[in-house]
């Protein structure tokens, strides 16, 4: 009986070796942050060398960040989640495990050429054509494994959690493929395909929509499986997450030139990227709203469930910053906050408190599910780790707020003749206060991921993958 079952049993091993890698690339990442947010206070820690300068690692940071914690935890939760909606196991072990051992390679090159200042210069597209075809490989691999499993379905509906997890991955390859075209000249360098504001165009298409679908989409899929699964509801409105999902990626695709006012690009995209981004509020709020009101009669959870509490934190925060970001995009407020550290804490206010807060609370709700334990090893450490991640987040983003609004108005005041008033070096002696706050907040919040990590490693000792094997196998055969 059990060799029979055994082949629909679900593929947990892929699911444990990206879980457990989210939170190694989240520790450095985080922790490279913390260093080149300490370099702005004391730039002796750039050390005057080439390769530890704020310039090369501030791109592995974000490369970090994004694609090695974010993406491990994308892929996770991803592979995660289809199996079980779908009652079905991945299509392809083999095609799986390509994934995960290419994407790590793929961010092993990253922390190798990145330091050794091999990049295309492009925003959140840094890596070098070899890299690059590498990434291309393995994400056109994950939408093998990803649409293959939901062609082989057992169940006949499509759970809404994949249909975002699904725009996420056809959207984010488009725009690699077509943002990376380039002209290599070497081994370690290319040129972009494209030139003047054409580049800056298609570079800020993708470089938004990196955000818009990468950091927002595929992170809905999260929230709308773990969100119900936690607070143990039903999600609030189904109708309305098949409505938040077609109007978020229907105009999420337009927004990427409210990154390029004020500049060669034509007033027309220009304007065409700030009505999209105001627009893109509604469906922004309704996926928000959706996720909070699923936790309707069951409130009094949050007061006893710290995972709960990071994925309801973390929904807060996604609200803020989709408020924040259409309203950064008006063009009279762009002209204010542009190239300040406004725009640093709008992007942090989305990646600590939305991306990696949500990333989180599912990690700890799937933990213990993957390596067959009733919880994590402790649920203190969970709430210690919630007040950190927290506190950091409110530091990080409080601090960018006052610094870019004060550079903002240090930048533009002007004397009666005409001349600048301040000095940029004026403007920046002003921000240092803010620089130490935010290392402050982003030591805090990296210190929550090591009490994270400790958990992770006693739940991860205790143990026993073949009994959660077991419960997967009992769970697919149950639901036939």
């Amino acid at each position: 009986m059990s060799t029979a079952i055994s082949p629909t049993a679900y593929n947990y091993k892929v699911v444990r070796q990206f879980a457990i890698m989210t939170v190694v690339w989240g520790i450095l990442g985080m922790g490279l942050g913390v260093f080149i947010a300490s370099q702005l206070v004391w730039p002796q820690l750039n050390f005057d060398l080439p390769w530890t300068t704020f310039g090369r690692l501030r791109p592995l940071h974000t490369n970090l960040v994004i694609f090695a914690f974010g993406g491990c935890a994308l892929f996770a939760t991803s592979y995660y989640v289809v199996q079980r909606t779908c009652q079905t196991r991945l299509i392809s072990d083999g095609l799986a495990a390509f994934t995960f051992w290419g994407w790590q390679a793929v961010i092993v090159g990253a922390i190798i050429s990145l330091p050794l200042g091999y990049t295309t210069t492009k925003e959140y597209a840094e890596l070098e054509w070899p890299i690059a075809i590498l990434l291309a490989i393995v994400w056109v691999t994950y939408a093998v494994v990803f649409f293959g499993t939901i062609v082989k379905r057992k169940t006949k509906h499509i759970y809404v959690g994949n249909w975002f997890y699904g725009a996420f991955i056809l959207v984010t390859a488009m725009l690699h493929i077509v943002n990376h075209a380039s002209l290599p000249v070497n081994l370690f360098k290319s040129y972009s395909a494209y030139s003047g504001a054409t580049d800056a165009m298609i570079q800020w298409w993708y470089g938004h929509n990196a955000v818009g679908f990468f950091l927002t989409t595929g992170f809905l899929g999260m929230m709308y499986y773990f969100v119900p699964k936690q607070a143990e509801r039903p999600i609030y409105s189904y109708r309305l997450s098949i409505v938040h999902f077609w109007a978020l990626i229907t105009l999420y695709i337009w927004a990427g030139p409210h990154h390029l006012h004020y500049t060669a690009l034509p007033d027309w995209a220009q304007s065409l990227g700030m009505a999209m981004s105001i627009i893109l509020l509604a469906p922004s709020w309704g996926g928000m709203i959706n996720g909070m009101m699923t936790l309707s009669g069951a409130w009094h959870k949050l007061r006893t469930d710290p995972i709960l509490r990071f994925l309801v934190v973390s929904l807060a925060f996604y609200g803020m910053s989709t408020f924040e970001g259409p309203m950064m995009a008006i063009k009279t407020v762009n002209s204010l906050s542009h190239y300040t550290d406004w725009t640093i804490g709008h992007v942090h206010a989305g990646a600590l408190g939305w991306v990696a807060m949500i990333s989180i609370g599912a990690l700890y709700h799937m933990i213990p599910k993957l390596f067959g334990r009733a919880q994590m090893h402790s649920v203190g450490l969970i709430n210690t780790h919630f007040w950190l991640a927290t506190i950091g987040t409110v530091l990080y983003i409080a601090s960018m707020w006052v610094n870019g609004i004060t550079q903002g108005l240090m930048w533009r005041a002007i004397n009666d003749d005409g001349t600048l008033t301040y000095s940029f070096v004026e403007a920046l002696q002003a921000s240092h206060p803010g620089y130490i706050v935010r290392a402050l907040g982003g030591a805090f919040f990296a210190a929550g991921m090591l009490f994270m990590a400790y958990n992770v490693w006693r739940t991860v000792r205790a143990s026993d993958p073949a009994q959660a094997e077991a419960a997967a196998k009992i769970a697919v055969v149950g639901a036939h």
